[in-house]
């Protein structure tokens, strides 16, 4: 079930927020998961013979990349999906795991895209694209990670989400001044942890189902590590990493960079978890770059 947008796109107050929020479609997308078609949101600006794919972190959407897409759509043909139980996709009645999210994916792009892409992971985003780009190699030309989850294990949540903790603990994420601190984390500038940038990031707490995909994204274990595979990606590799990184760290961006055969690492300056969101003309330029270089 999709919600309508237009009122919660009036809240928005920054010229990137606002137009790719406008700019959010939606699309049923037949899967093996459920028989019902799964109303899946995105974005998708450019025009170019090579796709490139954005995937969010965790408890987010395409909203992650208002300020990066349009810096990559201006030279390629750019696209931007809530993964399957986040952001505006509908909560479909199914058990919500990694696999569930995967195989939505793979569809997703069957259906829209259905041909080699750049795929771009953020956070939890990038454990995702780990995922995805092992499961598919033949989907994914080339990988970036920005401050990727997906090298050690992640958390032990999932064995405490039992009533009445599991709605407890939904509810803690959804109070404002949680979530607000979270943001402000995410950032080494702090005050890009706008009023705007909360909107946005809370937005599809409105989403029918919201409490109950992430209880049972969370029971499902969530994306644990995947450091023992990472040696079997072949695909050339980018690792952005901020300098700054609060959230998880900065040890990762170069155990990544060993364990991916044809991988680099470019830290960014000034910088904290986001880049996409801190210093999207940099993180922008990187990626463009990496697109039109011939692997070595």
């Amino acid at each position: 079930m999709q919600i309508n947008l237009s009122d919660l796109v009036n809240q928005l107050t920054e010229t990137t927020s606002i137009e790719l929020a406008q700019n959010i479609q939606f699309q049923a997308i037949a899967t093996p998961l459920i028989a019902q078609a799964i109303t899946t949101a995105y974005v998708h600006q450019g025009n170019s013979d090579q796709p490139i794919l954005l995937l969010h972190g965790f408890d987010s959407s395409v909203l992650e990349f208002r300020r990066l897409l349009p810096l990559l759509a201006a030279k390629n043909d750019t696209w931007a999906v809530d993964l399957l139980g986040f952001g505006f996709t509908e909560r479909a009645n199914l058990t919500l795991s990694p696999s569930a999210i995967k195989t939505h994916l793979y569809c997703f792009w069957k259906a829209l895209i259905d041909q080699p892409v750049i795929l771009v992971g953020a956070s939890m985003g990038g454990a995702a694209a780990i995922d995805f780009t092992l499961t598919y190699p033949e989907v994914v030309q080339k990988l970036v990670l920005i401050d990727s989850a997906g090298f050690t294990a992640g958390s032990a949540m999932g064995k405490l989400m039992f009533p009445p903790l599991d709605r407890l603990a939904t509810e803690f994420l959804r109070n404002p001044r949680v979530r607000n601190s979270i943001s402000r984390a995410a950032y080494k500038n702090k005050s890009l942890a706008s009023v705007d940038a909360q909107l946005c990031a809370a937005l599809h707490l409105n989403m029918l189902g919201w409490n109950q995909a992430l209880i049972a994204f969370t029971k499902s274990g969530g994306y644990t590590s995947f450091k023992d595979k990472l040696a079997e990606i072949q695909q050339p590799t980018l690792i952005l990493w901020g300098e700054d990184d609060r959230i998880l760290g900065i040890k990762d961006a170069d155990q990544f960079q060993q364990a991916i055969p044809h991988s680099k690492l470019v830290w960014i300056k000034d910088c904290g978890h986001v880049p996409h969101l801190e210093q999207p003309q940099i993180a922008a330029e990187h990626i463009l770059n990496f697109i039109t270089e011939q692997r070595n």
